[in-house]
């Protein structure tokens, strides 16, 4: 359940930033999450408002949006997705990839008053 730690740990950074720049509420956050970053979308949703509750991000609408993977062949120069079972380039089948994109978990924006 690591996600509740994460959970707490965006409020704690949007208190910083609270702080820094001066807003008083926060409306919505926006989050990306890729894919094979390990967390589960729905269970940061679950845990955002137990997180927010009294501080300036309780009632904030949370927006996850999900980031797929993505790889790079290092032998043909393919990008794009790879299957999770072949775990392999789909046009030169060498093992030799990269994966460029999919393990992101960053807050994309906040909506402030």
């Amino acid at each position: 359940m690591h996600e509740l730690a994460i959970t707490e740990s965006l409020i704690d950074l949007i208190n910083r930033e609270a702080k820094d720049k001066g807003f008083q509420k926060v409306l919505t956050i926006s989050l990306r999450v890729g894919e094979y970053s390990g967390l589960v979308p729905d269970c940061i949703q679950e845990f955002f408002p137990i997180a927010a509750k009294g501080t300036l991000a309780e009632g904030a609408a949370l927006d996850i949006r999900s980031v797929p993977a993505a790889f790079r062949c290092q032998e043909c120069g393919y990008e794009g997705p790879v299957s999770r079972k072949a775990a392999c380039c789909p046009d030169c089948s060498s093992t030799a990839i990269r994966m460029t994109a999919g393990r992101e978990f960053f807050v994309e924006s906040l909506k402030v008053e």
